[in-house]
């Protein structure tokens, strides 16, 4: 028996060891985090990180990838995330291989520009692009991307040449120069078939241009009065303080795309063949240093916000890239590295970014509320363009300067809030100093129903603010709302406030219109008050129909202990608490609201299974409500940290004059506020 026994635990031990070898060969980046090998607190003080730690990143990333890759003839194929990402079909797969292999190469361009004879998975690495590009032009090969026709409309496969087209623009000597003349041939005349060809109406434009503008300089034929067309038309979508909109929606893509694009083009194409142009797009890029960098947390955060935010670490491609401005004493260099650095740690150091090596489709991991039907697990190296900051001279000040928080280390001051409104695209950005949050209010006014991208109208815009602290939770199917109004529509479904009309700021109040899209009768003017720990909201219902309707704060999520629940009251009003150990959020309502309540949730947060949000609900009735305005209190703090009397309840009084239609409100240390609806 004895015997027995032992053989059997052998036996075990032998497959357990089996499975961990197969585990290894499936997996050879054992760590699933980047790790930050010999940090230089010297130079950058906050992340330990420099040009040498970004090169490391990249290889990181990219030895992800090449774990799939052992043979040249192998695609940039990756296992597909459940859910609304394509491909759904064999058609769509070719497209799928060549959002790879072009996404991938923002992460390898400038490592190769580095290192010309890099390998990885015992495959070298410029070998293995230079092969895979004669692929695409190949009928007999499954990579083959057909020209497109005379009349063909503008398709994925127009933005990866466009991105192809990026990356054979900074490393030419490497992708393009030793390819033999028939391929480049051939390259051409499928690229420039999408390049020279309709467009869509937003960023896409600049996929034409890059396309025509590589085989420009390489000696081609293209179509030059389009391209000054699309030039013309992009430079056309600026709309101030650093900010394209992107036709129709304001969000990342104004920096990974336009601005990024903008500052590159210019740098490698536009100075020495459109200077005009060039002088154009770089005058607009001097603008972003005056407000993006306020978008980001103390500690480098990025807001979760906008659609594509998969692609995360991209967003900081512009900091790099002033690196490339001329009047480099304006430039807060090692801030502006601080917030890089420390967007890439806020990823690539969280243990959810990555399965099967490959960064998911989500925010921190895999999230598919945030997930659109244009993805496919390979979109995500579209994060790669913040790689391409390493084009910028190991001896460039974005480099060399010191890391510094800016103005989160001596000029924000305790218990003080600054807004930043940005007249031309409406977007009012806060710094919150109590907590080293930023936060954000921007465009959203798009319908859902019956709409073709319904992610525009969707919690990736339509929520009253973003928030660095607290990523957005999606809404739930029983009422669950975080910083969102929602309302029982005729079908008895909760629905979002979404048709926002934005009105002005005016004395540190942002204020905004909404009507629920499914019902016109329902309808608010809001008024969005930023303090120090927190929002005061002072919205006035016009609604003429009878409504359920909900109110709800940030989300927090659950993660080493249970969510702790208190309630207490302050001078007569019930006060509401939630810690989950990192921050405490409080909801306190002043005016309006019958009841409130701490709503627990699994699968609708971002960054944890379960989640609690504090909602208000009132059951709306016109002829029978005594008040028009509906007043809360959102406030927070740090776990931890205590709360006075006097922080829970900063609001003295609220007056409404139906008259002026205004309310007179009384701010502890605050003074006097007026919101004039």
């Amino acid at each position: 028996m004895k015997k027995r026994i032992l053989f059997i635990l052998l036996l075990l031990a032998y497959f357990q060891i089996g499975a961990q070898e197969q585990k290894k060969v499936r997996n050879p980046t054992d760590n699933t985090i980047f790790e930050i090998v010999n940090p230089n607190y010297e130079l950058s003080p906050y992340t330990g990180m420099t040009k040498q730690h970004w090169k490391d990143a990249a290889l990181y990333l990219l030895k992800g990838a090449f774990s799939y890759i052992h043979t040249l003839d192998d695609p940039m194929q990756f296992p597909k995330q459940p859910g609304v990402s394509y491909p759904k079909d064999e058609a769509k797969v070719p497209t799928e291989k060549l959002e790879g292999l072009c996404r991938t190469l923002f992460v390898a361009a400038p490592l190769l520009k580095d290192n010309p004879n890099l390998v990885i998975n015992n495959i070298k690495v410029a070998d293995y692009y230079r092969y895979q590009m004669g692929l695409l032009t190949n009928p007999a090969s499954p990579s083959y991307i057909v020209p497109r026709p005379k009349n063909g409309g503008p398709n994925q496969n127009l933005v990866e040449f466009g991105a192809l087209s990026v990356s054979m623009l900074i490393a030419p000597e490497i992708l393009w120069d030793p390819l033999p003349q028939v391929q480049k041939d051939e390259l051409a005349q499928t690229m420039l078939s999408y390049g020279d060809g309709p467009t869509v109406p937003s960023n896409w434009k600049f996929f034409n241009i890059f396309v025509m503008s590589f085989f420009k300089s390489k000696g081609y034929a293209v179509n030059e009065p389009l391209m000054v067309e699309y030039l013309q038309k992009s430079l056309d979508h600026y709309r101030g303080d650093g900010w394209y909109n992107d036709n129709p929606a304001f969000d990342y893509y104004s920096m990974w795309a336009f601005q990024m694009y903008g500052m590159l083009w210019s740098e490698y194409i536009g100075k020495q063949y459109y200077p005009e142009f060039a002088a154009k797009f770089e005058d607009n890029f001097k603008d972003v240093k005056n407000n993006y960098p306020y978008m980001f947390s103390r500690n480098g955060e990025m807001i979760m916000w906008g659609r594509s935010i998969s692609y995360r670490i991209g967003a900081t491609i512009p900091f790099p890239l002033m690196g490339f401005e001329t009047d480099k004493a304006a430039v807060n260099f090692g801030w502006m590295r601080r917030i890089s650095s420390g967007v890439l740690q806020q990823f690539l150091q969280n243990p959810n970014f990555m399965k099967d090596n490959v960064p998911t489709l989500g925010f921190y991991g895999a999230f598919e509320p945030a997930v659109q039907s244009y993805s496919c697990r390979g979109s995500v190296y579209w994060m790669g363009k913040a790689f391409l900051g390493l084009m910028v001279p190991d001896d460039n000040p974005f480099w060399t300067a010191k890391e510094n928080e800016g103005p989160w280390g001596k000029e924000f001051e305790k218990n003080t809030v600054y807004n930043k409104f940005q007249k031309g695209s409406e977007i009012l950005i806060t710094d919150y100093s109590n907590i080293g949050a930023a936060e954000l209010r921007a465009w959203c006014n798009v319908p859902v129903i019956k709409a073709w991208e319904k992610f525009r109208g969707s919690e990736n815009y339509n929520r009253l603010s973003y928030n660095s602290a607290f990523p957005w939770q999606a809404d739930g199917a029983n009422g669950e709302v975080a910083m969102n109004y929602v309302f029982k529509n005729s079908k008895k479904e909760w629905e979002p406030f979404r048709m926002y009309t934005f009105k002005k700021f005016e004395e540190g109040i942002y204020y905004r219109d909404v009507v629920l899209e499914t019902n016109p009768n329902v309808k608010f003017n809001l008024a969005d008050i930023p303090l120090a720990n927190g929002i005061l909201r002072v919205d006035k219902n016009n609604s003429s129909d009878s409504i359920e309707m909900r109110l709800g704060h940030y989300a927090l999520p659950k993660l080493d202990v249970e969510i702790k629940t208190t309630v207490k009251k302050v001078k007569g009003h019930q006060i509401t608490i939630i810690d989950n150990g990192k921050y405490q959020l409080v909801m306190i309502p002043l005016l309006g609201w019958d009841k409130m309540e701490v709503l627990k949730s699994k699968g609708l947060y971002p960054a944890a299974d379960e989640s609690a949000v504090i909602n208000l609900s009132h059951n709306f009735v016109p002829q029978k409500d005594h008040s028009e305005i509906f007043a809360t209190l959102m406030l927070w703090k740090k776990s931890g940290e205590k709360w006075t009397d006097k922080e829970l309840l900063p609001v003295k009084t609220i007056q409404y004059s139906k008259t002026t239609n205004t309310a007179k409100i009384s701010i502890r240390k605050g003074g006097n506020r007026e919101v004039k609806f």
